[in-house]
């Protein structure tokens, strides 16, 4: 039987289901895992990438003026004017006789957009950027059924997960005490109590 892609994916936001069996901190990491396990012939329909604590990155790429918003503008402009002189061209009989006038129409409306934008938002952001979603790690999920062999498979990666829980060890005891025993009776010997001291004799009246 064949799944499609969308039965897989939910309709709706759902939280990803499954154990955890390995953890990276780059996401080109979990994508070299997953696909180690696709070239073992694992069924990698079974694996989820789930990145953690995420955060908005915006990296500042350069300060932006009118020269350098016309230029931008221009070369936006020119590499879409190319485009339709392309299509002209192959629908028409002029040859590539559009091509340059396409070239400078597209990039005449781009400069000039690219001005009256700028000088809405001047003083408010006079700088250009890009912004990413990055998480601070990346986990690679697996369905209970198939997380044992994946974890043998990513053995030699590093971050893989044990699916077994710590054992909870009771706290040491402090050096020199004698050891201890639950058993009601095996316990240490308990400490007598100090002997009561006697009470002192009445002082009798000065006369």
């Amino acid at each position: 039987m064949s799944f499609s892609q969308s039965e897989r994916i939910p309709t709706t936001p759902t939280l990803p289901t499954g154990e955890t069996v390995a953890t990276y901190g780059t996401y080109l990491q979990a994508q070299k895992a997953v696909e180690l396990l696709a070239e073992k012939q694992f069924p990698v329909r079974a694996v989820t990438i789930v990145g953690t604590d995420l955060r908005m990155v915006e990296r500042v790429i350069r300060r932006l003026s009118y020269p350098s918003a016309a230029l931008g503008g221009f070369l936006s402009g020119a590499w879409f004017g190319l485009f339709v002189g392309l299509i002209l061209t192959l629908f028409s009989t002029g040859g590539t006789g559009v091509m340059l006038p396409a070239v400078l129409f597209g990039g005449a409306f781009g400069l000039l957009f690219s001005v009256i934008g700028y000088s809405f938002t001047r003083g408010r952001r006079d700088f250009a950027s890009a912004s990413q979603i990055v998480a601070t790690s990346y986990s690679v999920l697996c369905q209970a059924e198939h997380a044992h062999r994946a974890r043998a498979l990513l053995a030699d990666t590093g971050g893989v997960v044990s699916g077994w829980p710590e054992p909870v060890r009771p706290p040491s005891p402090p050096v020199g005490a004698p050891p201890s025993d639950p058993r009601p009776g095996y316990g240490p010997p308990a400490t007598p109590p100090p002997p009561a001291q006697p009470p002192a004799p009445p002082t009798p009246p000065s006369a």
